[in-house]
């Protein structure tokens, strides 16, 4: 009985020490040939993170902008952008680099715009929405 109770502790006190699991949302993004560009829409809580992917080749640039909207906290959003078949390194950061960017992309494949937050909004659990315009030439 008490090794019983001893694992419905140990248990109890398990589950109350995991990591909450943060949300995570990808939507696929299509820049026809007589696009211009596009602006998306969304919003980010806390420590979770929106995926947008779209297809390019290599030697094309790719222009990219964010804008914080309504948020419960500062506005601290951010994007990476991740090459094809990136397992996460960036190619390029925009907490240390900026929210705008033009940059020449290496190679054939999809790219990922990860947009997250980050400091006291992505660990007080705050909510930020953002527009982000994108562009392919």
């Amino acid at each position: 009985m008490a090794r019983a109770f001893i694992m419905a502790l140990m248990l109890a006190l398990g589950l109350g020490l995991a990591a909450p699991a943060h949300a995570q949302s990808v939507s696929d993004i299509e820049l026809g040939s007589g696009d211009v560009g596009k602006m998306v829409s969304a919003r980010i809580t806390g420590a979770g993170y929106h995926d947008f992917r779209l297809a390019a080749r290599s030697g094309q640039n790719l222009f990219v902008s964010l804008m914080a909207g309504v948020t419960d906290g500062e506005g601290s959003v951010h994007f990476d952008i991740l090459p094809p078949g990136s397992d996460g390194v960036a190619i390029y950061n925009s907490s240390s680099r900026g929210n705008d960017t033009q940059i020449d992309l290496p190679a054939d494949g999809v790219y990922t715009i990860r947009v997250y937050l980050t400091g006291n909004d992505r660990d007080t659990g705050k909510t930020v929405s953002f527009n982000m315009d994108l562009s392919i030439q």
